[in-house]
């Protein structure tokens, strides 16, 4: 059986954007069926964590043969088994491939900078003057996407393991008014979480949420 390890409770302002999301929703298009390893904010910390991943995050998975951590290593893990999230031609897959490290290089740092300055930083003193830099830089990002979206449904014509890794990089935009500048990333990012796979995982994630205490998220 495959098991996710992911955390018992996070904020709500984490609630449903927590990195497991990404594995189980890849699961879910694989139809591989998954135990939860569920942990709180202290036994992150502790070194049997620490020996799978070593940076006290979530997730970490692990499928019998495989003992993995970092969100996109595992979903690409996943894709290899399943022709739903990866072609099985090899140009197919070396696009997929592709994709899937535009998300997590190209986009998600240039995301990951306005998303936590507006979140947790918004009445800094630098904060106005960074977030004009950072939303130049994250516009132009997203304009060079929304030129390649351009009569496209999806990066390469159908839904492979790419667009579920750079829709899930693309939701954390939805708090700031910043997609439907750009709507042809917004159609996507929105045909992407439209699948029934990720509302599957999604109701995994927040149910696991709905059932535990708040508690103190430490380091």
């Amino acid at each position: 059986m495959r098991e996710v390890t992911a955390y018992n409770w996070v904020p709500d302002v984490a609630q449903g954007h927590v990195k497991d999301l990404r594995v189980r929703w890849a699961l879910e298009e694989a139809g591989l069926p998954y135990a939860e390893r569920l942990i709180d904010h202290q036994q992150k910390l502790q070194p049997e964590h620490l020996k799978r991943q070593p940076f006290a995050q979530v997730p970490a998975y692990n499928d019998g043969a495989a003992d993995m951590f970092e969100s996109g290593a595992i979903v690409m893990r996943i894709a290899e088994s399943s022709e739903t999230l990866m072609p099985r031609d090899e140009a197919g897959r070396a696009r997929t491939m592709s994709w899937a490290f535009a998300a997590l290089n190209s986009i998600e740092p240039f995301v990951m900078k306005v998303s936590w300055t507006e979140l947790f930083w918004p009445d800094a003193p630098w904060a106005p003057a960074y977030l004009v830099h950072a939303r130049g830089m994250l516009g132009g990002r997203l304009a060079q996407l929304e030129q390649w979206l351009e009569r496209r449904d999806y990066l390469e014509g159908r839904f492979t393991a790419g667009d579920l890794l750079m829709a899930s990089v693309l939701r954390d935009l939805e708090r700031h008014n910043i997609l439907p500048g750009y709507p042809n990333v917004e159609a996507f990012m929105k045909r992407c979480t439209g699948r029934p796979a990720f509302a599957r995982a999604l109701e995994a994630q927040l149910k696991v949420f709905a059932a535990h205490p708040p508690q103190p998220v430490g380091a």
